[in-house]
């Protein structure tokens, strides 16, 4: 009797920047790139992905009488992403799928840790606990200003607790991915969101065929 070899891992591929850099739209840009090249493809997003973790998102994103305060918000980021990775990211990529993820860890980093003031140690403490090593693939940042981001954000109509923040707030978020993207070019690409919607997909092409 022959045995069938087991399904590679899948890749990892996560799309991450401010508010109105358009992740979503273009997560379906990568899902669509990496099907036409034979790939299974499950497309997701953070916080949320499983019914678990959209019921945590919910209770993030709401404006609360009484705030919330940053580590809060942090632990409640990191309890969805448990929560996601359970249900459905790793079972995924075990199955050999390709997994595009509208923000990850990075997210946690930019925002929890720069833009709320927690620091880079607390969010990697988290980071290890709950991912165990999973680290993605490639980062694509979608990068873009935060004032025509949050404005962008506001003209959907659907503001949250993110897109009423500040533009300090979001300055910070942003060095901070930029950051990021500098000390691992080999794992981030850093794409200009600002650009019409065609020449921002012609440089996801570009990142997508130099990094897998």
């Amino acid at each position: 009797m022959s045995v069938q070899p087991a399904a590679a891992r899948g890749r990892l591929i996560v799309l991450e920047g401010g508010e109105g850099a358009g992740k979503t739209t273009h997560a379906r840009f990568v899902e669509e790139w990496l099907q036409a090249r034979g790939r299974p493809v499950v497309r997701t997003r953070e916080p949320g992905g499983s019914p678990l973790a959209e019921a945590i998102r919910e209770v993030i994103l709401r404006q609360w009488d009484e705030g919330m305060d940053a580590g809060t918000e942090a632990l409640l980021m990191f309890a969805a992403r448990a929560a996601h990775l359970r249900a459905l990211l790793r079972p995924a990529l075990e199955q050999g799928s390709d997994v595009v993820c509208d923000r990850f860890v990075d997210a946690s980093y930019a925002y929890q840790g720069a833009g709320r003031g927690l620091g880079e140690e607390r969010i990697a403490a988290l980071e290890r606990f709950t991912l165990q090593g999973l680290r993605a693939d490639l980062v694509l940042v979608l990068d873009l200003d935060p004032a025509l981001g949050l404005a962008r954000a506001k003209r959907r109509g659907t503001e949250n607790r993110f897109e009423s923040e500040t533009l300090e707030f979001m300055a910070r978020v942003r060095a901070a991915y930029l950051a990021r993207a500098r000390a691992e070019p080999a794992r981030y690409a850093v794409i200009d969101a600002g650009q019409p919607v065609e020449q921002v997909r012609q440089a996801l092409r570009q990142a997508l065929e130099a990094h897998l």
